[in-house]
């Protein structure tokens, strides 16, 4: 005897069902689940048993087993995905039963409803791998990083991948301004200042701008000059989900939702303009943002002053070098204009970008 919740789930690409298969006879543990899945935006399958038709459990993108149901799927073929869900944190049977029918995870409710939550919204989102995520920070004011972080995030859309744009300094003016959108519909940080727990990451993508083929999450214009850590925690983990590359514009502060943000990187760029004074406040920088960030690299921009280059400002800084930013007009000056720093394809510019990324995304095993 078989129900399901919807007559014909649909398929994913990889042709497996996009919401959990649940099976289970408790009424009231199969209430919490489907609520759980609703929070989550996702539509279960709903079975007594094993499903009889074919591939029905080893296709689910994942299985939840009530403790009512542990023996009724004892024998079936060995999987991931599978977990357990009790509501007697006391019994200890539960994990005998678990290892009988090979499930991953034992999980009690009330206690893991928000753990559960968030794996079932993976499984509805089909999340692979995460977004490529790079943040750029200036050594010191003035020193191009808001228009690096423009070009290489219009380079990265430019050959192909998923992209989303950062702003994570709500003192830089907004980033839509530099690319020429500060009209463009669409919601800024503010909007986002409530979010707590989980942040769809489909639902924030398409509510973001989208300027020269990329997304973008800029500031507005209005008083809001932060959002809790917990906002921007929730929304960098939904944009990361999303896979592609991600690029943060940082602040040269480091306060709790900038070091949020730190926390999610998978690297940084630090740029720093080659004379001497530029590379004592980067360095001041550097110790600050090092503290969370793991990879820091330098890049490091002309001119140069006597006795400087490139790789004596890494040694000076005792940083990794990224290589050289080139100088050019569009990397010095913050344009409103139609055309955003690196979208033509040519000069330096776009050049560093193409072979940063070229090296991260190898680095990363994404190529």
């Amino acid at each position: 005897m078989a129900g399901t919740i919807m007559d014909d789930p649909p398929p994913t690409a990889a042709g497996r069902q996009s919401g959990p298969l649940i099976v289970t006879e408790d009424t009231a543990l199969l209430d919490d689940l489907l609520r759980l899945c609703a929070a989550a935006g996702a539509t279960p399958e709903v079975h007594h048993s094993v499903p009889e038709r074919r591939g029905g459990w080893e296709a689910a993108p994942l299985i939840l087993v009530g403790d009512d149901a542990a023996r009724r799927v004892r024998g079936v073929a060995r999987r991931r995905g599978v977990v357990l869900v009790g509501r007697d944190p006391d019994d200890s049977g539960v994990w005998r039963r678990a290892v009988e029918i090979g499930a991953d995870h034992v999980l009690v409710l009330p206690d893991g409803e928000q753990w559960l939550v968030d794996r079932i919204a993976d499984v509805a989102e089909g999340v692979g791998r995460p977004a490529l995520t790079v943040g750029v920070i200036g050594g010191r004011g003035g020193a191009g990083a808001s228009t690096l972080a423009c070009a290489l995030a219009v380079t990265s859309a430019r050959e192909g991948a998923r992209t989303l744009l950062v702003d994570a300094d709500p003192l830089g003016g907004g980033l839509d301004v530099l690319l020429g959108g500060e009209t463009a519909g669409g919601l800024r940080w503010p909007a986002f200042a409530a979010s707590r727990g989980r942040v769809g990451g489909g639902a924030l993508e398409e509510s973001l701008p989208e300027l020269h083929a990329l997304r973008v999450l800029s500031w507005d214009r209005g008083d809001c000059l932060a959002v809790p850590p917990q906002a921007v925690r929730a929304v960098l983990a939904a944009a990361r989900r999303r896979g592609g590359t991600v690029v943060v514009d940082l602040p040269r502060r480091v306060d709790d939702g900038v070091a949020e943000v730190l926390a999610q990187l998978d690297l940084g760029l630090l740029v720093v303009p080659a004379e001497l004074r530029a590379v004592a406040a980067a360095g001041r920088v550097a110790a600050a943002v090092g503290m969370v960030l793991g990879d820091l690299r330098v890049a490091v921009r002309g001119p140069y002053a006597p006795g400087l280059d490139d790789r004596e400002v890494a040694r000076l800084l005792g940083l990794p070098l990224a290589g050289e930013v080139p100088v050019e007009s569009g990397l010095l000056r913050a344009d409103t204009g139609e055309q955003p720093p690196g979208s033509t394809g040519r000069g330096p510019l776009a050049r560093f970008c193409r072979e940063f990324w070229e090296r991260a995304l190898g680095e990363a095993g994404t190529v």
